[in-house]
């Protein structure tokens, strides 16, 4: 009874910043929410013991992606009435999308309480599910594990080389020039009088 009632509290804080997420205004606003998201989501697997899944989500989700977002939304100039210009026009198709997502949602639960019943099996007590995790990602899905590696490579490149132009105000250092430099060229010495004491 306790972990039901700690599983819809849970879920309502979860639904409530995903909501928040699109709905606030500022988007630094919205980042955080989405970081409160990923902690309840988090505690939410912690319930269903899935305890690897639990601090994947944290460490990778909320200790780095959600630190690059935030340092993205701070340093960009967000022009805010610009972003609202077409959401109208993108609300029906929105709705649509997410009709279908909340049937599919639905039709799962349904038939986990209304179809046939669901294969149960005793763990040992020394089960852990990040080894069993790891043998079916390494053993089961290993192709498909290296093939979205490999993805994952490209699009860190394509990211480097959107974002790697040769800017004109900035400085660089050419070091031929300054091996070709030549102390005659580079000091002037000036003859001054000498100052006398009066």
């Amino acid at each position: 009874m306790f972990e039901t009632v700690v599983f819809y509290v849970f879920a309502a804080v979860l639904l409530l910043a995903a909501l928040r997420v699109i709905t606030a205004r500022n988007p630094v606003h919205c980042a955080l929410y989405l970081v409160l998201a990923f902690f309840t989501a988090s505690a939410i697997w912690l319930l269903l013991r899935a305890e690897f899944l639990a601090i994947a989500l944290v460490v990778v989700y909320v200790g780095a992606v959600m630190v690059l977002f935030l340092f993205v939304v701070m340093m960009l100039d967000i022009n805010l009435e610009r972003l609202r210009e077409g959401f109208w026009t993108n609300l029906p198709l929105a709705v649509v999308g997410g009709g279908v997502m909340a049937f599919e949602m639905v039709a799962v639960l349904a038939e986990r309480y209304y179809g046939a019943a669901p294969r149960t099996r005793v763990m040992p007590a020394d089960y852990s599910n990040t080894k069993e995790l790891g043998r079916v990602l390494y053993t089961q899905y290993a192709y498909a594990f290296e093939i979205a590696a490999v993805i994952l490579l490209v699009a860190i490149v394509a990211a480097i080389a959107l974002t790697l132009r040769r800017r004109k105000d900035t400085k660089a250092q050419d070091v031929a020039q300054q091996i070709a430099a030549r102390p005659a060229e580079r000091v002037r010495l000036v003859q001054m009088p000498a100052e006398k004491d009066r």
